[in-house]
């Protein structure tokens, strides 16, 4: 039997062995993996004390959103990672290809993948967007090249990429300590309110939040019992983010946006994570509706989420 030895020949030979390979591995070849990655806001944050290990230690509970971007992953001989999101920086510094990279390195794996990211959460929000996007590589590329990983493994390697990622593996309200990594789930909880998440087009430095920071643990109120009241004059007395006061002094829009979803008809509003953005419960879904509408003409990203 003649065999020709042309280019076109060398190209199909090339594509059965891939093709054969992907099978061997489990998944067919053309397969693309798709996951929505949640944000989430921070229900009140005590900054405890600082660490001798240039962390802090706090106390926050975190609350996951619909508000969410979407992944999408697929087998390929090299990393590459774009986004719909033109300042998003996709080369080696981004979360989402360091995470790739630590899985790939971790489970000893050849392979690599081509990563998509439909960016919808504001980047540099506070809303945990680059971390949860983190999580859910981690998630589908375990799948996507047939790497059973352990939670624990996972959760190892979410940790080395920022305090909240280990959150995103599991996004469920939980009380959160440590460094943000220590989670108990606060079980079949859910907020009773419609919420507007509202973020205005400035960037808060979460570096330069933490060193303007002042921790403090002494009185510091119960924060799941003060979230799982759901009173929100409670709320307003007890539930606090340590951040407002430094970041409003020096941003006082947000300080404005927040005093405008109150006037609005909030019952309660804070500044979620260091900024920029504002979050407002809301008892009437009428005031919440009209308080989307004003954080829009005043020239926020706005999203409005029905109570659960």
């Amino acid at each position: 039997m003649r065999i020709e030895n042309s280019d076109a020949n060398t190209a199909q030979w090339n594509a059965i062995c891939k093709a054969r390979f992907l099978q061997h591995m489990g998944l067919p070849r053309h397969t693309t993996l798709v996951r929505a990655a949640p944000g989430k806001i921070n229900l009140g944050l005590q900054l405890l004390r600082r660490r001798s290990d240039g962390y802090h230690d706090l106390a926050t509970v975190f609350y996951p959103l619909r508000w969410a971007d979407t992944l999408s992953v697929r087998a390929s001989s090299t990393f590459a990672l774009t986004s719909t999101e033109p300042a998003l920086d996709c080369g080696a510094s981004n979360l989402v290809l360091r995470a790739a990279r630590a899985l790939a390195a971790e489970t000893g794996t050849p392979r690599a993948a081509r990563m998509a990211l439909t960016k919808r959460l504001p980047m540099g929000a506070g809303l945990g967007g680059g971390s949860s996007d983190a999580a859910v590589a981690l998630q589908l590329l375990s799948r996507l090249w047939n790497q059973p990983t352990s939670d624990a493994v996972l959760r190892r390697l979410a940790l080395r990429l920022g305090s909240d990622v280990p959150f995103f593996l599991d996004p469920r309200p939980a009380y959160a300590t440590g460094r943000g990594e220590v989670l108990a789930p606060m079980m079949n909880y859910a907020l009773p309110f419609d919420l507007v998440v509202a973020v205005p087009p400035l960037h808060v430095s979460t570096a330069w939040a933490f060193r303007q920071a002042a921790p403090h643990a002494q009185g510091r109120p119960d924060l799941r019992a003060v979230v799982a009241s759901n009173d929100l004059d409670r709320w307003r007395k007890a539930l606090v983010n340590d951040f407002e006061r430094i970041v409003f002094a020096c941003h006082p829009r947000l300080k404005a946006l927040k005093a405008m979803l109150l006037d609005l008809g909030a019952g309660y509003a804070s500044l979620t994570g260091t900024g920029a953005a504002v979050f407002a419960a809301f008892e009437q879904r009428r005031s919440a509706r009209e308080a989307a509408r004003a954080a829009r003409a005043a020239g926020c990203t706005v999203h409005l989420e029905r109570a659960a």
